[in-house]
């Protein structure tokens, strides 16, 4: 079973794309078959691209797909919301999935003025049923040294013990944003710029972090080289002339403006240091470059305010030129340049694979293998979030290429909804209606109807199936006049387009009552072979699974042997579409604990489930919150192999089924998806009036696959 780590930082700066790489690392190491992906690309990049699939491609043989740009992010949310974003991040995603035992998702940083990045970071775990590696970076309440008296393991133990207590609070707090109720995604955490990496510094970390409930994973010591920008970043970030290229690899540990005389201010000339100042101090630039000669490694020599050097002290630096000093001139002002090169992004590119390359396996080094095996060998049960069922169900349905009749042609929703699902390729709609009046519909919802969207005007094309349905009805004496006059209806001239085998399956409901869409399918279709009656399923897209209720529109008082079948038939419908059946029959009563009628009833039926369908996972009598709960499954059915993980429900009788499904969608904001009638012999399936346009397109997929599999 493939597992998926969705790596999600809790600041801006906390080294996400660091951590994902040594992640990646330390899991090749140990063996582990790792893909990875980014699906969405940071906002606000600097640079304005986000090298970290670039970064993958280059350090390992991995091929991850490109994020989604920020652009195409933005039209997303703006027209279909967040859910058509969590759809193109599955499409990057399940490949990958697919093809390896554990899948690395990089997450977004959180950015102030893109709100939607922290959503989307949550939105993905549910969608992706991802395990959640939180990362945490270590920021001292001491004032911070100067580069050269840098040695973070002689840090005050009490200040690091109190920024542990705060990291460790900061990782609490975010945590609750992947956890909702008793299922917790959130299976440790990475700490990033650690002050060290002595085992009594971890295992104070380790304890602080355990107290609050969290794993450490990895502590990954600071370390300034590999942390600072390169002269080549410079020379990107600012543009400067370059006077003598010189090593553009040098990191710039420091920044220092030389505005003392030499010799006061000789203490800057050291490893690393950048020396800031303007172009006619030529003592200073005389000292920098018999300071390279004398072989001090600075990083480079950045001339400011336009003045380049008088040619005669230029002459004299072309020694220190040949050591590797870059000397680069800008027309900005002093200070002002040494501000900007504090703040140049420091992510990791591809133009400096060295240091990526030293980045990565100092990640690699810093993860606990011992933690990171015992977290993967973690059992972890599978579930199947909104997101990844509504992307199943439009692909499945894409594959098929169904053509799909709508009676309810000038009805506006379904118009909407076929011009959605022929432009997405999830159907080939069929609408039945005056074709004047349906393009009238159209132009007035400003709805352009692709060419693979068919009109037919159902009066016009009645005649034809005369004939056929008086054949079908004989046996209930029916006349060419009685089908004339039902034909009338275009829901029969739709059901008859689909007994013909026109069309693959029928989507009415939108204008029509369950009844008036239903009884001409049993009317001409009939049940299918081996169903003893038709029945529904809604599929309830929770914030965390998809679960299925039935039967929750046809049948008002089922026996026990009709709940029987209702219960197998619906596993089957779960298991068609991805979800693994767990069943529960719905009843007051939790085993033995109640009694009558009712409670009989819902024994009766388990027990001729486990008999026609052995191989199923049954239990019951359960009530609702013992099939959910694992708790109160773990308390009232210990054993079981249903209770606190139920995946299909189905209820005792229409009252308490209907009621439940309209409970949960309208006080939970949950989208049902149905109902799926089940049963017939072709797919017809009914819609609630008050169905939105999303609700029509993701029954018409539904439908499209159900053809393939009835």
């Amino acid at each position: 079973m493939s597992r998926t780590l969705l790596v999600v930082p809790t600041g801006p700066d906390d080294g996400l794309t660091s951590a994902c790489l040594g992640l990646l690392r330390a899991l090749d190491q140990r063996g582990v078959r790792v893909g990875y992906v980014k699906p969405f690309a940071q906002p606000g990049h600097a640079r304005g691209v986000d090298h970290s699939p670039d970064l993958v491609r280059a350090l390992t043989s991995l091929r991850p797909p490109d994020p989604l740009p920020t652009s195409e992010m933005h039209e997303h949310l703006g027209s279909g919301g967040i859910d058509l974003a969590l759809e193109d991040a599955l499409m990057r995603w399940q490949p990958v999935r697919d093809a390896y035992d554990v899948v690395v998702v990089e997450g977004l940083k959180p950015d102030p003025t893109q709100s939607w990045t922290s959503r989307l970071n949550e939105a993905m775990a549910n969608a992706l049923d991802a395990e959640v590696i939180l990362i945490g970076t270590y920021r001292s309440s001491e004032p911070a040294k100067p580069a050269d008296e840098y040695a973070s393991e002689d840090e005050d133990e009490r200040a690091i013990h109190e920024a542990f207590e705060q990291i460790a609070e900061d990782l609490a707090i975010a945590r609750t944003a992947y956890t909702r109720g008793e299922h917790a995604r959130v299976i440790g955490c990475m700490i990033t710029r650690m002050p060290g990496s002595s085992a009594a510094t971890l295992d104070d970390l380790s304890a602080v972090l355990r107290r609050h409930g969290i794993q450490l994973i990895s502590a990954v010591p600071s370390h300034l080289e590999l942390a600072a920008p390169r002269v080549r970043d410079l020379v990107n970030e600012l543009q400067p002339r370059v006077l003598s290229e010189g090593d553009l690899s040098r990191p710039i540990k420091d920044v220092a403006v030389f505005a003392q005389a030499v010799p006061g201010g000789l203490w800057a000339l050291s490893e690393g240091r950048l020396i800031v100042v303007p172009g006619d101090r030529h003592e200073v630039i005389m000292a920098a470059c018999l300071a390279a000669l004398n072989g001090t490694r600075l990083a480079g020599l950045l001339l400011s305010v336009g003045v380049e050097p008088d040619p005669r002290v230029w002459a004299l630096t072309k020694a220190a030129a040949k050591t590797g000093l870059p000397i680069l001139a800008t027309s900005a002002a002093t200070y002002e340049t040494a501000m900007r090169v504090r703040d140049i992004d420091v992510s990791l590119t591809v133009e400096d694979l060295e240091r990526a390359e030293a980045v990565m396996a100092h990640g690699a080094h810093a993860v606990d293998g011992t933690v990171l095996e015992t977290v993967l060998a973690a059992p972890v049960g599978q579930r199947l979030s909104p997101a990844a069922f509504r992307y199943r169900l439009t692909e499945l349905a894409r594959t098929i290429d169904a053509r799909i009749v709508l009676p309810e042609g000038t009805e506006p929703r379904t118009v909407r909804a076929a011009a959605i699902c022929a432009e997405r390729g999830i159907a080939r709609p069929v609408l039945l209606g005056e074709p004047d009046a349906v393009h009238a519909v159209a132009r007035s919802l400003g709805v352009h109807l692709p060419a693979s969207v068919e009109v037919i005007d159902p009066t016009a094309a009645a005649e034809r199936y005369v004939a056929a349905l008086v054949e079908l009805r004989k046996s209930k004496g029916w006349s060419a006049e009685i089908a004339r006059e039902r034909l009338s209806d275009p829901i029969y001239v739709g059901t008859m387009m689909l007994a013909q085998g026109e069309v693959a399956g029928l989507v009415a409901g939108a204008e029509h009552t369950t009844a008036n869409t239903v009884r001409p399918a049993l009317q001409i279709l009939g049940t299918r072979r081996g169903a003893k009656l038709v029945s529904s399923v809604f599929f309830m897209c929770l914030p965390d699974e998809v679960l299925v209720y039935g039967d929750c529109a046809i049948n008002p008082q089922p026996t026990a042997e009709e709940l029987a079948d209702i219960a197998i038939q619906s596993a089957t419908s779960a298991t068609a579409f991805g979800i693994e059946p767990r069943v529960a029959l719905i009843s007051f009563s939790t085993g033995g604990s109640g009694g009558g009628r009712d409670v009989a009833k819902v024994v009766e039926a388990t027990r001729l489930v486990r008999e026609r369908a052995p191989e199923l996972a049954v239990d019951g009598p359960l009530q609702y919150d013992a099939a959910t709960s694992t708790s109160v499954g773990r308390s009232k059915r210990p054993g079981s192999a249903v209770a606190g993980k139920a995946t299909v429900f189905v209820f005792p009788d229409l009252d308490s089924g209907n009621t439940t499904y309209k409970a949960v969608q309208r006080s939970a904001d949950v989208i049902s998806i149905g109902p799926m009638l089940q049963g017939l012999a072709k797919p017809v399936n009914d819609l609630s009036r008050g169905a939105s346009v999303d609700d029509i397109v993701y029954t018409i997929a539904l439908t499209a696959v159900q053809s393939s599999i009835t």
